[in-house]
């Protein structure tokens, strides 16, 4: 099935809006007033993103998966780095940074999705994803969700796909050890906050 075909008008923000992408103020000000979901006081540093995706081996990838896409800091890597025959599947619950990731990747194979990270499996269409790569505020979503986001990431994961979690707390940790079998974490300075970086098969 073509992927495209499984997005609703209700959850894919297509490229036919051709809205105005949204400047740096008007950014952060969506970051700010969605601050309980974004879990964040600003946005990711690139050398943050460089670091995150380093980990990450893109060759021969085929379907990647990004939790949490925001203004577009870590898609922006990601679409650097992947593959031209590889798919990139972007949940970001804001429908202003989804229209406006949708305006800034025009790309066939990158697909912005309003939804919850909850619902990834319904995109996948029963594929694997070989890379998910997170920068979900999980000390923010509550128990029962972020719970059903582990699970379900963990499950359409291919055999040797990563999950890689940006955050800020080393607590988080031992959440997803419920989940995953290997757990390695590494930490940056460069970044404000400074942050951690949770890699997960």
């Amino acid at each position: 099935m073509d992927i495209e075909n499984c997005f609703s008008q209700n959850t894919y923000i297509g490229r036919r809006n051709h809205q105005k992408k949204m400047n740096k103020g008007s950014l952060f000000k969506e970051l700010f007033v969605n601050l309980k979901t974004t879990g964040a006081i600003t946005f990711s540093s690139k050398s943050l993103v460089n670091k995150m995706l380093s980990f990450a081996d893109f060759s021969g990838v085929k379907t990647i998966v990004e939790l949490g896409g925001g203004d577009g800091s870590i898609t922006r890597g990601i679409v650097e780095r992947m593959d031209e025959d590889a798919v990139l599947l972007v949940f970001e619950i804001s429908r202003a940074f989804c229209e406006n990731l949708a305006e800034e990747f025009p790309q066939k194979n990158v697909h912005i999705i309003c939804d919850s990270a909850e619902n990834l499996d319904r995109y996948l269409d029963g594929r694997n994803a070989d890379l998910i790569l997170s920068s979900l505020p999980f000390s923010l979503i509550s128990k029962e969700s972020r719970t059903e986001i582990y699970k379900k990431s963990k499950s359409s994961l291919s055999v040797n796909g990563k999950f890689i979690q940006i955050c800020y707390s080393y607590l988080l940790k031992f959440q997803f050890a419920a989940h995953f079998q290997h757990i390695s974490t590494t930490f940056t300075l460069k970044n404000f906050p400074p942050a951690f970086i949770i890699i997960c098969n």
